[in-house]
């Protein structure tokens, strides 16, 4: 019989989660369901893309979970002249040696906030890929190991918005989950006007988990159960998003193994000891809609079509 997550968890280990998740709510008000939509994708193993207008809280959430988890923190303002070696590094020559010596860039740390990332040339943009799929970067044929937990969280402007470029489909399928915030209800912009400077906030956050605990957690959630029945519904999706006739290449492998990694995370959340199709549909419009590529150029269908796949395609 499969062991519940929860109890599989120490309680210190549950109520330190518990605090990360309820501190990061402290400062990114009003955005529960995106803060823990975060926290899936941490969990899960993924990373992390939020796309949204200026000034709604993208940096900010980036900023509250790196003081929050007790990571290597580094963030990367994307431009139009940034190179690659700009982001992973470069080998210098010594005289005194008569060698090379790598001098590793921001990307080795263990959260990146890659700031903006769509106004970086796609050559830029692809600087990355290694270090999401593998956790390494390959620098003059030496490959270099990043430190686990590595947790990239980018942040980009609608494609509408001068200086940007669209995310080459390999860059978009790196990224487990893209989300936006939006902005905030009533009730949470007006206890923003009223409180302090957020950058404060940030600054007198405690780290509430270790490199270790985060390591944990995602063990756990790889123990959380999917029963045959959950992984039939799941593939249900992906074969209905590729005989869609408004999508022209559908989900493929990868995108069913991140939807199912992030419905076991989204399930050991809410301390369930398998996953339910609740969990899968949670997930699905935020795991799915970026890997979509419509029949049409319009890149704003992917969230509609995703919304569509869900609906309909019965759970079984």
């Amino acid at each position: 019989m499969t062991e519940s997550p929860r109890s599989a968890l120490t309680h210190e280990l549950r109520d330190s989660l518990a605090r990360a998740i309820a501190q990061v709510n402290t400062v990114v008000l009003g955005k529960r369901r995106e803060v823990r939509l975060a926290f899936v994708c941490l969990l899960a193993g993924g990373h992390l893309l939020i796309e949204d207008l200026p000034g709604v809280g993208k940096t900010t959430l980036a900023h509250a979970l790196a003081a929050t988890l007790g990571l290597g923190f580094q963030r990367l303002q994307f431009t139009s002249d940034l190179l690659p070696s700009d982001i992973i590094g470069v080998g210098i020559y010594e005289r005194e040696t008569g060698q090379f010596k790598f001098h590793p860039g921001p990307l080795f740390t263990q959260l990146l906030l890659a700031d903006e990332i769509n106004r970086a040339m796609p050559k830029t943009q692809s600087a990355l890929l290694e270090a999401m799929a593998e956790e390494q970067a390959t620098v003059d044929g030496t490959t270099h190991r990043l430190t686990p937990p590595f947790f990239v969280v980018a942040t980009q402007n609608p494609l509408d918005f001068a200086g940007t470029y669209p995310l080459p489909d390999s860059q978009l399928d790196r990224f487990m989950l893209r989300m936006s915030l939006g902005y905030p209800d009533r009730d949470a912009e007006r206890a923003m006007l009223g409180a302090i400077d957020r950058r404060s906030v940030i600054e007198s956050l405690s780290p509430c988990l270790t490199s270790e605990q985060i390591l944990e957690l995602r063990h756990a959630c790889t123990n959380v159960f999917a029963s045959p029945a959950l992984i039939e519904y799941v593939q249900a999706l992906l074969s209905a998003s590729r005989e869609h006739a408004e999508i022209r290449v559908g989900l493929s492998p990868r995108a069913g193994l991140a939807l199912l990694a992030a419905a076991r995370a989204n399930a050991m959340l809410a301390g369930r000891p398998q996953c339910v199709p609740e969990d899968v549909q949670t997930v699905f419009p935020f795991v799915a809609a970026h890997r979509l590529t419509p029949a049409t150029s319009a890149r704003a269908d992917r969230d509609r079509l995703a919304l569509q796949l869900l609906e309909s395609t019965p759970v079984r």
